[in-house]
């Protein structure tokens, strides 16, 4: 039985393909092994969305060449984002890479995988146009057991100047209804009480297959899946969030009231510059239905700053609106030009300095707002879901309360006898320590 290991880079939505290459390669009779030293072969699979995000591909990847010119590994493959993007041109950058997959030839990754290590190996290319593959129901998890990420569209149809998605996973299509439902089911079953939803454009759900958002829908079927506990949603388009989307999440109850909306900026030239679609005062209307219509709600966003164009005035314009707007969770981009976008070839570029300067200034104004939410916790008893003990101490965890998403926000420090990974415990907040709280388990 051929041994594989797998370093996954990227996103939730490239973790997800990262699992079902695993189960395809486990299926087909290969033994997945936690470390690429002495594996059969080494699948990366990759993220070449930002020019960041390709740095560490291509390190990642030349670690690994080096394990292969070493004889310390047996075979290498790469797949994901950065192989649908380069293709070929990684065979001839890397010489030790056996095999490119595409993001969307993901399926294929098993038969290419016995090309690569058969006895008469030989190099493997594959890729394929969309639609996208056809489900994620076998996977082997990579995330804790309780948590569990599941994808409910591929590809995208915005056209915002900055972004290469389109370019790299296709056009927008949307799962069918009954099989979400379905692999939901399965990773409850499988343990999973915490499930996020995620696409590229995850309010667009349905739009596809039947002309209208089918998110609310989704999300009372899900609610009735049983041992799941929280349900939460990530990568929210402002534009397509809908009245009835609005009261699912208030009533269902297990969504918690938490959206992720990346709203990229507020100033009107700069949206435009971006294709955004959403004009301000749209937004505003927007944000006054959310918090109007769903109980305790928490807000994510993220912003980009630097984008062409950007001068004082957008920027003073951005900095007052999240002062005003004083989201719970807030995150900062800095603008890089993306080969093959429409913004890189504007006018008026920000020069790297300005950018940084401005990351800094909009993070600073956050901070004493996410400070000032984290204070208000303290005193209330939260249930937390405990994700991990901490090692060489006795009854600490570490958890998350229903207003934190896995790896994006602040977590939850907790003392208390009879905890374990999985369970989401009542606990009292009794100080914030930075973005993070301290609590003690109340049985």
């Amino acid at each position: 039985m051929p041994t594989f290991a797998l370093i996954s880079l990227g996103c939730p939505k490239n973790l997800v393909d990262s699992e079902c290459m695993g189960g395809a390669l486990c299926r087909d009779g290969f033994r997945m092994v936690g470390e690429p030293g002495g594996a059969d072969l080494v699948v990366v699979n990759t993220c070449g969305f930002i020019a960041d995000a390709r740095e560490e591909s291509y390190a990642v990847i030349g670690e690994m060449a080096e394990l292969r010119r070493r004889g310390d590994i047996g075979k290498l493959m790469v797949a994901g984002c950065l192989a649908e993007r380069e293709r070929e041109d990684l065979l001839g950058r890397f010489p030790e890479v056996d095999g490119v997959v595409g993001v969307l030839a993901r399926d294929a990754i098993a038969r290419a995988a016995r090309q690569v290590v058969g006895e008469q190996a030989e190099r493997q290319a594959i890729f394929q146009p969309p639609p996208c593959p056809a489900g994620d129901a076998e996977r082997v998890r990579l995330t804790p057991p309780h948590v569990a990420y599941l994808k409910i569209a591929e590809g995208c149809n915005r056209l915002c100047s900055f972004c290469t998605i389109p370019s790299i996973r296709g056009p927008y299509v949307s799962k069918p209804f009954d099989q979400v439902v379905r692999e939901a089911e399965r990773l409850a079953a499988d343990g999973a009480r915490e499930l996020v939803l995620i696409a590229q454009d995850t309010s667009s759900y349905g739009r596809d297959r039947t002309g209208g958002s089918q998110l609310a829908e989704l999300l009372q079927r899900l609610d009735r899946v049983e041992p799941l506990r929280w349900i939460r949603l990530m990568y929210l388009y402002p534009a397509l969030i809908t009245d009835a989307l609005i009261e699912a999440v208030n009533t269902c109850g297990k969504v918690v009231p938490y959206l992720d909306l990346p709203l990229q900026h507020i100033a009107a030239p700069i949206l435009r510059g971006m294709r955004r679609g959403v004009s301000r005062a749209e937004t505003e209307q927007l944000l006054d239905r959310l918090r109007g219509g769903i109980d305790g709600l928490v807000l994510r966003t993220t912003f980009m700053v630097g984008f062409p164009g950007e001068t004082e005035q957008p920027f003073d314009e951005l900095l007052d609106f999240a002062g005003r707007q004083r989201f719970e969770r807030l995150g900062v981009f800095t603008y890089r030009n993306e080969p093959g976008t429409a913004a890189a070839a504007l006018d008026h570029q920000v020069p790297e300095e300005v950018k940084r300067a401005r990351h800094d200034r909009l993070m600073a104004c956050q901070q004493p707002i996410a400070f000032a939410w984290g204070d208000r916790q303290v005193g209330r008893t939260l249930g937390v879901l405990i994700d991990r003990c901490i090692p060489g101490e006795k009854n600490a965890f570490v958890g998350r309360t229903a207003a934190d998403a896995p790896d994006v926000d602040g977590v939850v420090y907790v003392t208390g006898k009879g905890l374990r990974p999985g369970r989401i415990a009542p606990c009292e907040i009794v100080a914030r320590k930075g973005y993070d709280l301290i609590a003690a388990y109340q049985p």
